[in-house]
């Protein structure tokens, strides 16, 4: 019994520390390659080798194919990912999955002095470093001490398995010498990585298993077939309460995986793994420790399986990825409800800080599409155009621009509340600021229009003279909401003209909202005809809500300049 809990103390133990090391090692990978890893997903386009070599890139640098497939299922929802880019991404998330379980293969098997220096080391830097770069290197470098020294306790952990009769009996239920055997070892892969929500942990486990000589290569392999069916399960997990879209991702993946393990399983089983004992007859040699005998060349097959698997799966669905694409359309049908795009109801704090943030700037990006639209709409009502569909698409956007804005207040509070590199703060900060901001430009449009509507209902029309003033204010306004918004999507190094410019312009336009209004006050004064009191309040209304609408522009310029660290591009 104390034997049984000491193997299940140890292993889970190391289990933990090997997870918290790989989420270290994530984290600080990301802070370091921050700017490039936002690119690399912005830049993620429907071509099918540019999404498979993102989606593998991205996942090597994350070290968790569950994190881009949670990222990828937020981007579907959030209307900025089609389904068809998902695909591709989700396929090259299967190879660099895979990079996990080579990183576990290239360590040293001794790792406990190797993992305390390297641990003192990097807190060192990572406490006391005032550089922030040097600080979340460090944290990396914290991460591989801990993903050593937690691989070190599970085969310490597991190593007395290999002389227990009771567990050498148990495991050979999970012999993958028959067709039964190899079935029941896919389950059990799917089941653990489905529990435990990492096929990198899983894989680690599958090693450190097959390096002591408690399971055999063909048993390791089957598990790894289990695994890529497992990883699948975050996927689900986020898209539940999402939008069809992202159901849809879900099921690719899944789907996917699935298929090729029924597919490539018979043909590593039959054909790859007996080759591989062939051409690397010394990978069942054992090495006699202290402790017993141990298997160190039979890792790496391993995870050349696990690599080969979803290299040739990837290559096997190429050519067939429309059509597997229209194949998920078709058992996902579209929803009766129409949908409006939103972001993702997931916790932002599991996924990559850097892509949490990405994901919410494109969100803003769509609310400021939507803002802008609202102002050309309203300019032709201003015009003198009467369509009930202009006047519905205003109120429908201000309604709908009100709901992203508190989503995307909820989404990236959550994210702020964890422990993020300054420039990713500062980005969160400003799109916390910049959606505020075009919510408001679309409250002002939605006064603006009332206004309209309430002249029209008591018989006023706007005199040419008033019409043509209010269209060129309208013009001018609508105009510097372009620009800032220009501003916006490229970022601060690459639109410092605009931002220079942004104050000249607002007084611009403060000026001719003075110029608007005297010239209003001198035609009540003057006696003119067309002159209506009423009309002249209703006219100093507009321009007040015009001058709110200027001021919620020039506040999106300011907090695209405060925004610090790297760009927001």
């Amino acid at each position: 019994m104390a034997t049984t809990c000491s193997i299940l103390i140890n292993t889970a133990g190391g289990l933990g520390i090997f997870l918290l090391g790989l989420n270290q090692l994530s984290e600080g990978l990301q802070a370091v390659a921050g700017k490039r890893l936002r690119k690399i997903v912005a830049a993620c386009t429907s071509n099918r080798f540019a999404g498979i070599v993102t989606g593998a890139f991205v996942t090597g640098i994350v070290q968790s194919s569950s994190v881009v497939t949670v990222m990828v299922v937020g981007l579907v929802t959030a209307g900025v990912m089609t389904l068809r880019q998902a695909v591709n991404v989700v396929v090259g998330s299967n190879i660099g999955s895979t990079t996990t379980a080579w990183f576990v293969v290239l360590l040293p098997t001794k790792l406990g002095d190797q993992s305390m220096i390297i641990i003192a080391v990097a807190a060192l830097f990572y406490l006391f470093a005032k550089r922030e770069k040097v600080r979340y290197t460090a944290l990396a470098s914290l991460g591989i001490g801990l993903v050593f020294f937690g691989l070190e306790l599970m085969s310490k952990g597991l190593s007395p398995l290999r002389s227990d009769p009771g567990f050498i009996e148990w495991f050979h239920m999970f012999d993958a010498s028959t067709l039964w055997g190899v079935l029941k070892c896919v389950l059990m892969g799917s089941l653990v990585t489905a529990v435990i929500q990492s096929s990198a942990a899983s894989a680690a486990i599958s090693i450190s298993l097959a390096y002591n000589g408690v399971i055999s290569f063909e048993t390791a392999v089957a598990l790894v077939f289990g695994m890529n069916i497992g990883t699948t399960i975050t996927a689900w997990l986020a898209a539940l309460t999402a939008s069809t879209e992202a159901r849809r991702a879900a099921l690719a993946h899944t789907l996917f995986n699935c298929i090729g393990v029924v597919v490539l399983a018979p043909l590593f089983m039959i054909v790859i793994v007996p080759w591989l004992h062939h051409a690397f007859p010394a990978m069942m040699e054992g090495q006699s420790t202290a402790s017993g005998m141990v298997y160190p060349k039979i890792t790496a097959p391993i995870a050349l399986v696990h690599t080969g698997f979803n290299v040739v799966n990837t290559f096997l669905f190429l050519p067939f990825l429309g059509l597997f694409t229209l194949l998920v359309r078709h058992l996902i049908p579209d929803s009766v409800i129409v949908e409006q795009p939103h972001l993702a109801k997931l916790d932002p704090v599991k996924l990559s800080p850097v892509i949490a943030v990405e994901q919410a700037r494109q969100e803003v990006h769509r609310m400021a599409s939507c803002a802008l639209k609202s102002l050309n709409d309203f300019r032709e009502i201003l015009a003198g155009t009467r369509k009930e569909e202009l006047e519905r698409s205003i109120f429908e956007a201000e309604d709908m621009l009100d709901t992203v804005q508190h989503e995307v207040s909820d989404f990236l509070g959550k994210v702020m509340s964890a422990h993020l590199p300054l420039d990713v703060a500062y980005r969160a900060r400003m799109l916390l600021r910049v959606a505020d901001e075009y919510e408001s430009v679309s409250d002002e449009v939605q006064a603006l229009l009332k206004m309209i509507m309430r002249m029209r209902s008591n018989g006023m029309t706007l005199s040419d003279e008033g019409r043509d003033e209010m269209l060129a204010l309208h013009d001018m306004c609508s105009n510097f909401a372009d620009k800032v918004t220009e501003a916006f999507r490229l970022g601060k190094s690459l639109a410092p003209e605009v931002l220079a410019n942004m104050h000249t312009q607002s007084h611009a336009i403060s000026q001719r909202i003075k110029e608007v209004r005297a010239a209003q006050l001198q035609r009540l004064t003057d006696h003119d005809p067309n002159a209506d009191p009423i009309k002249v309040v209703l006219l100093m209304d507009l321009l007040n809500v015009y001058r709110r609408l200027k001021e919620d522009c020039l506040n999106i310029g300011e907090a695209i300049i405060d925004e610090r660290g790297d760009e927001a591009a």
